[in-house]
């Protein structure tokens, strides 16, 4: 099953990019007005620090809080991390097979190969997700630990991103490079 992602990473691809969309919408013109401008926690690529995580949970509010934890965390953002994983996984596959080293391996290490390369991401960003969660549904479990708990995996989630990025990239690029056969 896996396998055949590759076949449709067009199509996972343009779901993505929807789901992404949509995403960033909500977060500019609704989540920032909910929290007086400021950005989400989990689009904060460098982290934050206690005390500007508190701020934006103080500034939500309580119905806030509900708002982002509904439409974000409970609909686009279970949805978001499988389906970009997906994605990448079809993507190395796609890209992966253009190279004679990699089309020649067998079919199950191509597969175990890419889901190794995108699963931590996938973990992190799952994890990510419940840390702010937990902080958006229980006011009282933010503290400085929770709070910098949550900021350690957003920065490693997107460091984990990185890595599956980085693999596609370099399979186009060395693809480019020397015509296969």
């Amino acid at each position: 099953m896996v396998l055949r992602l590759a076949r449709h990473a067009g199509a996972l691809c343009v779901a993505s990019i929807a789901v992404f969309i949509a995403m960033t919408l909500l977060e500019f013109f609704y989540f920032r007005q909910l929290s007086g401008g400021l950005a989400s926690l989990d689009v904060r690529f460098g982290g934050f620090t206690p005390d500007e995580g508190m701020a934006w949970l103080t500034a939500l509010g309580r119905r806030g809080s509900e708002i982002i934890l509904v439409w974000h965390y409970l609909t686009f953002d279970l949805l978001f991390p499988a389906l970009l994983s997906l994605t990448m996984v079809s993507l190395i596959l796609a890209t992966g097979r253009r190279l004679k080293l990699f089309r020649t391996l067998p079919v199950q290490v191509q597969s175990l190969l890419a889901l190794v390369v995108v699963l931590p991401y996938t973990c992190a960003d799952y994890a990510q997700n419940i840390a702010v969660a937990r902080l958006l549904s229980d006011a009282l479990s933010a503290n400085p630990d929770s709070l910098s708990f949550a900021s350690s995996l957003i920065v490693t989630k997107f460091a984990l991103l990185a890595i599956p990025l980085t693999v596609i990239a370099a399979f186009i690029v060395a693809s480019r490079r020397r015509p296969q056969a």
